[in-house]
């Protein structure tokens, strides 16, 4: 690899999981990339908790996989628990879960980058960006190496500019043991761009052999475990890992407190704002003064690792008070600490900034992705980073830009949700984010979004085979219920054991099969179903697929429909630069927050906080609607 004069399509500045995915993206569609990371050891590591997924964000990981992304198939290679969170619920709720190998995760990422044909990879520090007007060029290395590219993706996570607090100490850094990244956020600020600070933390790492694992609650995997990836290459565990959970107390309480004094969020020395869902423990015991105790996960690193991870313990208190007050926990007696927890103070750019391809309205050619956006989690870094290198790479072939609307996917909801309404704390995703969550569920990403990456080159012909032959076999199986009548004497015996109502003449199994009471197990308890799925080869996907369909329809139906109304919105698009301060009757506010975050459509228009629906009705009327 020649640095010195090649010339790339694409480069990559960080290689966590946004700037893993982005380069994956970007080399997949032929664009010739580089990724510049500080560590080539460190690729795609976990900085945080070793798991992936979790409430919506395991819908996210599918929707990567379902496009062509990585994720999904690295965590399934390196997992060591799975579960299926929200099983009681709907099925819009259900969100996957998978405890990761730490060490094998990042290891697994930088082998499969690597076989990449189209992609380099170069360990340097960027501490400087090319500009030729107001559009990137190129970047510049500590090295003193100037490498030249038509488009740059920024994925510097918690890097630029990054402090490290731990007490009364601070130090830079941009994770534990690494420094922090300088330069850039000056250059980009030299541009025009408006930058802030955000803080995140880390709880501390521990050494199983110290626990009493009898004085917890172990929180074994599913006894059935899927997995995240469509694709067949890997099979579900057979083999987990099991969590455990214990609780602070009233005793750990007030260790803690005693420490606040020196806590670097309560002196004042952290400026940046938290992650308001994933708060410290100083955090929840300030805010939550009346509770007695506080959930504590006890998490494995790894398959053959005693490396603990202690979630819910996050936390930037001097050192011996997270020992003193962690030792007071049932089953710490005699902890000893691998390492401890720390907050990190970063800089990142508000996403008001960004258009909907992730590129910024300020730079040609130059895109951001992952907590430079202001989001936090593994899972929004990736998705970002997935559509960052997506666009970079169409951008250079003079291609068509890929968005996704919000009833299209959850990673659609995060990007408009970001450059839209912008973000003052950490953005994480949550189910109730998405208006449209009955749609947008994890079982049926692939039938979502698999065409798309198969049109744009990114997905696969055998995941798209996958997709056409479940879609049919789903279909038929539907169509099976509806077609075929089932006589009371056949199936009473079934209802009255479900406590459901009895039926006195023949009935479509369609119609009885969408009775709450009743699950798909009992549906299999029909005359002729067993033989059905047997013979037309219907797995378990599809029969879960056949029951959501069944006993959704109407739900789904209806979120369609309000689907459509919002599509109609959106195909009214606003012209690029349109000086809204021309339109006086719209409110002041208004005219700002248009001005400001520029929407391309008048259903994004609606979406800005301080536009009201009397404006909207004036821009339709601008529009000619």
């Amino acid at each position: 690899m020649d640095v010195f004069n090649t010339k790339y399509d694409v480069i990559v500045v960080g290689g966590g999981h946004a700037g893993s995915e982005a380069a994956a993206a970007a080399a997949n569609l032929g664009a010739k990339t580089l990724l510049i990371t500080m560590s080539l050891q460190n690729i795609a590591q976990m900085s945080c908790n070793p798991a992936m997924g979790g409430i919506a964000k395991g819908q996210i990981v599918r929707e990567i996989d379902a496009l062509g992304g990585y994720s999904a198939v690295i965590t399934d290679q390196t997992a060591i628990q799975f579960k299926m969170l929200n099983k009681s619920k709907g099925p819009a709720m259900w969100s996957p879960r998978a405890q990761s190998d730490r060490m094998r995760f990042a290891e697994a990422w930088r082998q499969q980058l690597e076989q990449l044909a189209c992609l380099d990879m170069f360990q340097d520090s960027v501490n400087g960006l090319i500009f030729e007007g107001n559009t990137i060029v190129g970047v510049k290395t500590l090295l003193g190496l100037n490498i030249y590219a038509k488009t740059v993706i920024v994925t510097a996570g918690t890097f630029l500019n990054g402090r490290i607090h731990i007490g009364d100490k601070t130090f830079g850094g941009g994770r534990a043991g690494e420094g922090a990244s300088t330069g850039i956020t000056e250059d980009l600020v030299g541009k025009g761009f408006e930058a802030g600070r955000m803080k995140t933390g880390t709880p501390p790492r521990v050494d199983a052999k110290s626990l009493d694992f009898s004085k917890m609650i172990e929180q074994p995997g599913d006894d059935k475990p899927h997995k995240f990836s469509y694709l067949p290459s890997t099979a579900p565990l057979t083999e987990q890992r099991s969590c455990y959970m214990t609780y602070t107390s009233p005793e750990v309480h007030d260790l803690l407190r005693e420490g606040f004094e020196k806590s670097p969020m309560f002196t004042g020395r952290i400026q940046g704002v938290g992650p308001r869902y994933c708060p410290s423990i100083e955090d929840k015991i300030g805010r939550f003064a009346s509770k007695e105790r506080h959930q504590l996960f006890i998490e494995p690193e790894g398959w053959h690792t005693t490396e603990i991870y202690v979630n819910g313990f996050s936390t930037s208190l001097p050192h011996e008070v997270q020992y003193q007050a962690l030792s007071k926990v049932a089953g710490f007696e005699n902890v000893k600490f691998l390492r401890f927890g720390y907050a990190i103070e970063y800089d990142y750019f508000p996403p008001t900034q960004l258009r909907h391809t992730l590129e910024t309205k300020l730079v040609n050619n130059l895109f951001f992705a992952g907590q430079i956006n202001g989001t936090t989690g593994y899972e929004e870094a990736a998705a970002q980073g997935l559509m960052a290198g997506i666009n970079a790479a169409l951008k250079t072939q003079n291609k068509e830009k890929f968005v996704l609307q919000r009833d299209e996917a959850y990673i659609g909801v995060l990007i408009d949700d970001l450059i839209t309404k912008g973000t003052d704390e950490p953005y994480r995703m949550f189910t109730s984010r998405a208006e449209y969550r009955t749609l947008l569920r994890q079982d049926n990403a692939d039938l979502r979004l698999t065409p798309k990456g198969f049109e744009i080159g990114l997905a696969s012909k055998e995941r798209m085979d996958r997709v056409i032959e479940k879609q049919k076999k789903t279909d038929l199986f539907v169509a099976f219920l509806k077609d075929t009548s089932i006589k009371p004497e056949q199936v009473n015996k079934i209802l009255e054991e479900n406590d459901s109502a009895l039926i006195s003449q023949s009935m479509k199994m369609f119609k009885i099969a969408s009775r709450p009471q009743l699950n798909f197990d009992d549906v299999k308890k029909f005359p002729g179903v067993k033989e059905f799925i047997k013979n037309h080869d219907i797995d378990e996907e599809i029969v879960e697929q056949a029951e959501i369909h069944v006993k959704y329809s109407g739900y789904i139906e209806k979120e369609k429909n309000s689907a459509d109304k919002l599509q109609r919105l959106e195909n009214i698009q606003i012209p690029e630069n349109f000086d809204y301060h021309k339109v006086k009757s719209i409110s002041y506010e208004a005219r700002e927050k248009l001005s400001s975050i520029q929407p391309t459509s008048i259903s994004q228009a609606s979406r800005i906080s301080g536009v009201s629906p009397s404006d909207i009705s004036v821009l339709l009327v601008y529009m000619g609607r």
